[in-house]
């Protein structure tokens, strides 16, 4: 079934600019997503692709003022040179340690945010809207900034326990020591989220899965031309919901063996769409939907 955008509009001397940096960018969805938007809602703007290597990344976020971009998003392997270059820091960034959506206020000023834990969080809701955070542990795979995102993400949104697991336990004790920072320590400064963040080793992962009211794998593992996740679901509770952010293929082989033994699942591509709503909301001034027709055309592309 191919999705078909109406509405589109002429780009004017006086469009709103916004685009995804990375290095490199060929592969990103972002384009093509707010592209969609911006038709849908027949707005004069363009989001456009923005290749930069890292060693001129500073200085390309630092003209976006003065080239008349609205802001931008920001993608691997940028996301932590943004947070060193911005010239604000929302909370949630601060946190993470990454920067992934940038707004040029009205001074001129770089603000950074992340949107990552956000769009997990509502990605997880519109698939499995009965969930709550608080109803028990959750069981995050994974130790990169897709990990950070994600515990941070439970963390606010109350979370009991957060059981981490990572092939290398030293990447896993440095997010779960950040997290865990005692006040007035910089990244992770919260002391609501001291002891809730518990490493588990990877030889014991399986059984970390005992009582566990959410799975969550972060990992590149079942993405297309990877191996699946080495991870036997016996001890996880049927009642617990299996998320996997890869979406390619939105069904990977941990989604698959959670749905046969009757898991609620929900796959990863909700994640890339509604972490793109706040920017697009500050860039364009549409708080953007997200719908089956916009998954379907993302998908596509």
């Amino acid at each position: 079934m191919t999705t078909t955008v109406t509405n589109r509009v002429m780009i004017t001397g006086k469009a709103k600019l916004a685009g995804v940096m990375g290095w490199p960018i060929g592969h990103s969805r972002s384009p093509r997503l707010h592209g969609y938007w911006l038709a849908q809602y027949g707005i004069d703007g363009a989001y456009v692709p923005l290749a930069v290597a890292p060693d001129r990344a500073e200085q390309a976020i630092r003209a976006l003022p003065a080239l008349g971009f609205r802001g931008c998003n920001v993608t691997v392997p940028l996301k932590e040179i943004a947070f060193r270059t911005v010239d604000l820091l929302d909370p949630v960034a601060r946190r993470m340690g990454a920067v992934n959506t940038i707004v040029v206020d009205e001074d001129g000023a770089l603000v950074g945010g992340n949107t990552d834990g956000f769009g997990f969080l509502e990605n997880v809701k519109a698939g499995c809207p009965d969930w709550s955070a608080e109803r028990g542990p959750a069981v995050v795979v994974g130790a990169g900034g897709a990990a950070r995102a994600v515990v941070v993400a439970l963390l606010d949104a109350g979370a009991p326990e957060v059981r981490l697991i990572n092939r290398t336990a030293a990447r896993a004790e440095e997010l779960a020591a950040d997290l865990g920072a005692d006040p007035g320590a910089g990244l992770g400064s919260d002391p609501a989220t001291t002891g809730r963040v518990t490493v588990v080793d990877w030889v014991s992962r399986e059984t970390a899965l005992d009582g566990a009211g959410l799975l969550v794998n972060t990992t590149t593992q079942g993405m297309a031309g990877q191996p699946p996740l080495d991870l036997r679901l016996d001890a996880l509770p049927v009642s617990a919901l299996v998320n996997d952010i890869v979406y390619a293929p939105l069904e990977t082989p941990l989604l698959a063996a959670a749905r046969a033994r009757g898991n609620p699942v929900v796959d990863g591509i909700g994640m890339l769409l509604h972490q793109a709503r706040p920017g697009f909301q500050a860039w364009f001034g549409v708080e953007p939907q997200v719908t089956p027709d916009l998954t379907r055309f993302v998908l596509e592309g």
